[in-house]
């Protein structure tokens, strides 16, 4: 399985960058790919923030340079040395930085836990001034204000679907009337809104909703998801959008996933399994289909994560601490990876690299700051007074009243489910993806034996 990558070859060492990322990549949704890359040059963290998009930009000054994304797109570095001097590899993925690496005849050097990967949400600038290696230095250029909403489920609801709304309304202008647009579905919340969300601007705008589809993944015929997102677009007369997309259990490759992502964490590889599984069947029945959007990042935001599953947390570090399930711990704590980073500034490559290895365009627009901005000043505390159970029925009544206010829809809201254990029957899903994490980082430690 080979992923759909940029290619390295002909691709010249400009004063010790290689600059290995493709820019038609990136979805801006206010300004064009050099109005962005000002931005980054400017060295101002709020002109990188008044970018809104998904985008991973590098940008070189001299000695100096800068890079920065968004939850999005990954970013990858690594430091190569000439004896020159240093030479900073630019990549998505870390195997095109091996194979730029092989190109140059600098394999040796390389090693896939030597790579980092920029953090999201901040500039991160390196100054390419010979041995030793030269530290990143680190710009925060997001920091949302938080528990600024009222403590109103009404308001938050439509302030928090609006954002939803307003960055889909910016997406369907940029790629234009005549584009399908395919979304990821499982008739959950955050795939549900995001269709009726998708379905309603498409009116507003006076574009026909025709060239939407709601896909959805079974495997072997079996799973819970295809049968709720049936009764989801059923309940609102919407069913003639659905398109099941059903796979044999064969097509569930662990060592596929890892490939793909580059990663090694269970929950995010099966995720990327079913993706992968999911983005195969779409293009095999649709040649040239080209946008996805996708529901990721509506857990992180509205924090509906079983805290018990994690030893690690709790209610109180998850409610006090600023976008922990975006951004892990944070920059310069000691969990904090500089490899992989955290949260979902990590995990995001499940939903991304999938979609990206078979062509498609991805678009995530709960993972934009512009969403994440309202739900971090949500009052959650004030809100749920440190109850679990508060805090996990939150969500669906956020979701379910902004929809409602936005789309005049009273959406089905289900139980939460990860879209890996809909997707297939649990005893299926037992054989294809083992509990322990051992056989995922074997996977892994495979691709550069």
């Amino acid at each position: 399985m080979q992923p759909t990558s940029t290619p390295v070859t002909n691709l010249a060492v400009v004063e010790r960058l290689a600059d290995l990322t493709d820019p038609l990549a990136n979805v801006y949704l206010n300004m064009t790919h050099e109005e962005a890359l000002a931005c980054l040059a400017s060295g101002d963290p709020q002109q990188v923030r008044a970018i809104d998009g998904q985008f991973a930009l590098v940008h070189k000054e001299g000695k100096t340079v800068r890079m920065a994304r968004s939850i999005g797109r990954p970013l990858r570095y690594f430091i190569a040395k000439r004896a020159a001097g240093p030479c900073l590899v630019v990549s998505e993925r870390i195997d095109e930085i091996h194979r730029w690496l092989q190109a140059e005849g600098l394999a040796g050097q390389f090693h896939p836990s030597y790579t980092r990967m920029v953090p999201a949400h901040y500039v991160t600038e390196i100054a390419l001034l010979g041995c030793p290696d030269p530290n990143p230095q680190y710009q925060r250029f997001f920091t949302p204000q938080r528990n600024k909403l009222p403590a109103d489920l009404d308001e938050i609801g439509k302030a928090y679907i609006g954002a939803l709304a307003l960055e889909c309304d910016r997406w369907l202008a940029r790629i234009g009337r005549s584009e399908p647009v395919g979304v990821l579905f499982s008739g959950g919340i955050d795939s549900g809104a995001l269709f009726l969300v998708l379905y309603t601007v498409m009116l507003r705008r006076g574009e026909s909703p025709s060239r939407l589809k709601a896909f959805s993944l079974s495997v072997g015929g079996e799973g819970a998801d295809a049968r709720q997102a049936e009764e989801f677009l059923d309940a609102l007369n919407l069913k003639f959008f659905l398109e099941t997309i059903d796979v044999a259990p064969a097509d569930l490759k662990l060592e596929d996933a890892v490939q793909v992502m580059e990663d090694y964490k269970p929950l995010d590889v099966q995720s990327a399994a079913m993706g992968l599984a999911l983005c195969r069947g779409i293009r095999q029945r649709h040649a040239d289909w080209k946008h996805l959007a996708d529901g990721d990042g509506g857990d992180e935001n509205l924090k509906d994560y079983p805290i018990e599953d994690n030893p690690e947390l709790t209610i109180r570090s998850v409610l006090n601490n600023m976008m922990l399930y975006q951004e892990g711990w944070g920059v310069g704590a000691i969990k904090h990876s500089l490899t992989y980073t955290g949260g979902q500034s990590r995990g995001h490559v499940r939903s991304y690299a999938p979609a990206r290895s078979l062509g498609f365009q991805g678009f995530s627009p709960y993972a934009l700051p512009n969403v994440i901005e309202v739900a971090e000043g949500i009052p959650f505390i004030e809100l749920t007074d440190w109850s679990h159970d508060r805090l996990y029925a939150l969500k669906g009544e956020i979701v379910r009243r902004g929809v409602l206010a936005l789309t005049g829809l009273e959406m089905p809201v289900f139980e939460k489910r990860r879209f890996q254990h809909g997707a297939a029957a649990a005893t299926l899903f037992a054989e294809r993806f083992p509990s322990d994490p051992a056989p995922y980082r074997a996977a892994f430690s495979t691709l550069y034996a």
